[in-house]
């Protein structure tokens, strides 16, 4: 037997589905989807093993014009993964089409010698309308195995298995940071102005026993106004935030949660890479 273990990196635009397609291979949400752009910031892995094959997706930031520390630390994240990565898929969401900027990027990676696999994604609501290798669907699964496939040609092939993470492991990250993610995604969901893009989240406190997680957070804002938002009227607007959030760490954790959230203030903390770092964005 052959075995295959390698990189792949899940570049595209900001809501072509990159988030949904990584949960949907590992079972398990452990990359948070959103309908605003630029929800994922850290390049996160997803762990797939099967007897003879590990893919290791690096789900990363949707490429955009970075305009903040912020920004340019979640380009700098896409260029690594680039540089990193047996073979690219690039996805471009079905129901929007493939822009002229997108097709030159492609072909400059591929000039660059790169290998380069352009998935038609989310083709439960639009047959694609351009040049791509696999159109699929995270949502119904159609295709996902042609794609895995594909994907799986282009990985390094030896005779004995080099695995690079144990197989009962499916991401890098660790539980703290799949936890803050999921308060960031509640926020997401719930306030729909331009607070939720200026919003960090800390975990102070982490303490688990077999039946109970004490966990305590900062969601950190840029506005003293955001602050007022996002607590809303006698607190409801972050109680409501706070039980989205508590719901999915439940079920990641399998266990009952006791979830304490505060609001602090920042400002302008995108932009200040000293309190980037701090927030657990690395300003290398």
């Amino acid at each position: 037997m052959m075995f295959r273990c390698g990189f792949v990196a899940v570049l595209g635009r900001p809501n072509a589905g990159k988030s949904s397609l990584i949960n949907h291979l590992v079972g398990m949400k452990i990359a948070i989807v959103s309908p605003k752009p630029q929800t994922t910031r850290d390049n996160i892995l997803a762990i797939l093993t099967t007897n003879d094959t590990q893919m290791i997706f690096i789900d990363t930031p949707g490429l955009h014009k970075a305009t903040s520390h912020l920004g340019k630390y979640m380009m700098k994240n896409v260029r690594t993964a680039k540089a990193e990565a047996d073979v690219v898929l690039y996805m471009v969401d079905s129901s929007v089409g493939l822009e002229n900027e997108e097709a030159e990027h492609i072909n400059k990676m591929k000039q660059d010698g790169l290998n380069v696999v352009v998935g038609a994604s989310k083709v439960d609501k639009k047959q694609p309308d351009f040049d791509h290798d696999i159109a699929f669907s995270s949502l119904t699964g159609e295709n996902i195995s042609k794609l895995l496939e594909i994907l799986k040609s282009f990985l390094p092939c030896s005779k004995t298995k080099n695995f690079m993470f144990d197989e009962d492991e499916v991401t890098d990250k660790p539980t703290k940071f799949i936890v803050a993610e999921y308060i960031r995604e509640a926020v997401l969901s719930v306030l729909k102005k331009e607070v939720p893009h200026g919003v960090a989240v800390v975990i102070n406190n982490f303490d688990e026993t077999n039946s109970l997680a004490k966990i305590e957070t900062d969601i950190v804002c840029e506005k003293q106004s955001h602050k007022g938002i996002i607590i809303g009227k006698g607190g409801e607007t972050l109680k409501k935030i706070g039980t989205i959030a508590r719901k999915q760490a439940e079920m990641l954790l399998m266990k009952k949660v006791m979830l304490s959230i505060f609001v602090k203030v920042e400002s302008d903390w995108k932009n200040k890479p000293n309190k980037l770092s701090n927030l657990g964005y690395k300003n290398e």
